[in-house]
């Protein structure tokens, strides 16, 4: 790690090094759809759970079309793969996908030193006569501060989605159209997609520089600012889309760094956080009725919520840490939240804001 903590393991995945910022994700099950989680460019991730691999690998449980973390930390690699869906170890998807993985590390350690000092940068590497230099590389490696890793995991061009959240024995059923969604592709979920199409959407995926206008022109009857890697303030693009499409009154809806982004789009500013959150067990609670959800969250950065003042209305927010979670436009049919409720993995308390999009849509058709 750059502040020159070493930590000595044994490899599994690619035989290469690997650098990035470390983080810890606190979710128990679901690693599978971690690591393909493309919101997850540019960082190693530690598990905090003792034994990960133990239920192997899927082509159903992906995320993304592969893989898109830096490297993978865990305490335990279980060296066999037990389920009935399996096709593959998490060792072999690793390695095929070019991704560095270390086990035998005190994972509880690396979460405690990040919990005290804040987000750092770090390498896993197999040169263990030269540790000295592998600290210096950490150090030298880009901050995700100012990055756009947006351009690394979009969309190459349009494409339309028709898969249903997964069921027992495969893909749901296809309800009927209602409502045509355009969703902009910042490292897109395939969880979020599925929720969309569920809930009756013909859903549009477009690449994350796509102009407001030319999304106007697909006729949508409702926006979606999708999840994503690196800092929300190097995405400016994006930020003016979303402000020209906020002007459209069209409803939009926007999780992660879509809510940063819109975040911005509205006037305000975001920052980033001491270490983040990412883990499927966040307390968040809906201030407008005081419910609290259990989420699953993956983030580096936050909206100010002093910057919202007179811009948005707050709507969630961490009971973790008082960070903001949600936002609405108290009079435009807009809003977003920082987690995902779309789970993959995680709890479904949150569900219900497909439902709250899909209500917005179908009101203003009605108008």
């Amino acid at each position: 790690m750059e502040d020159g903590t070493i930590y000595r393991g044994f490899g599994f995945g690619a035989d290469s090094d690997s650098a990035g910022e470390i983080v810890f994700n606190t979710a128990i099950t679901g690693y599978q759809e971690v690591i393909t989680d493309p919101s997850y460019r540019g960082q190693i991730i530690t598990m905090t759970a003792p034994e990960i691999g133990n239920v192997g690998v899927n082509s159903v449980d992906f995320e993304s079309a592969r893989p898109w973390c830096a490297g993978f930390v865990v305490r335990a690699l279980s060296p066999v793969v037990s389920n009935w869906r399996a096709s593959g170890s998490l060792d072999t998807l690793l390695s095929e996908n070019g991704i560095a993985g270390i086990t035998g590390i005190d994972t509880r350690a690396i979460t405690r030193r990040i919990r005290l000092s804040g987000a750092q940068r770090a390498v896993i590497t197999r040169k263990v006569d030269n540790p000295a230099a592998a600290v210096e590389r950490a150090r030298k490696h880009p901050s995700l501060e100012g990055r756009d890793l947006v351009r690394e995991v979009t969309a190459s061009s349009p494409y339309e989605w028709d898969e249903t959240v997964w069921r027992v024995g495969g893909a749901g059923p296809k309800p009927a159209l209602r409502h045509h969604v355009v969703a902009y592709d910042f490292g897109i979920k395939r969880g979020i997609l599925r929720r969309l199409r569920s809930g009756g959407a013909r859903v549009t995926v477009v690449p994350a520089e796509t102009s407001a206008k030319d999304v106007l022109a697909m006729k949508p009857d409702g926006i979606f600012l999708s999840n994503g890697p690196g800092d929300p303030a190097a995405v400016g693009y994006a930020v003016e889309a979303a402000r020209e499409l906020c002007r459209s009154q069209l409803p939009v809806f926007g999780i992660c760094l879509g809510h940063q982004i819109l975040g911005q789009a509205l006037g305000g500013k975001t920052y980033k956080l001491k270490f983040g959150h990412h883990g499927a067990n966040h307390p968040v609670m809906d201030l407008g009725t005081r419910k609290v959800e259990i989420t699953s969250q993956n983030h580096g950065f936050a909206v100010d919520v002093e910057s919202l003042k007179g811009k948005a209305v707050l709507s969630h927010v961490s009971l973790n840490d008082n960070t903001v979670e949600g936002m609405r436009h108290a009079e435009l049919p807009i809003f977003s939240v920082q987690y995902h409720p779309e789970a993959s993995p995680g709890p479904n308390d949150a569900a219900y804001l497909f439902d709250r999009f899909e209500a917005l849509m179908t009101e203003r058709r009605r108008k």
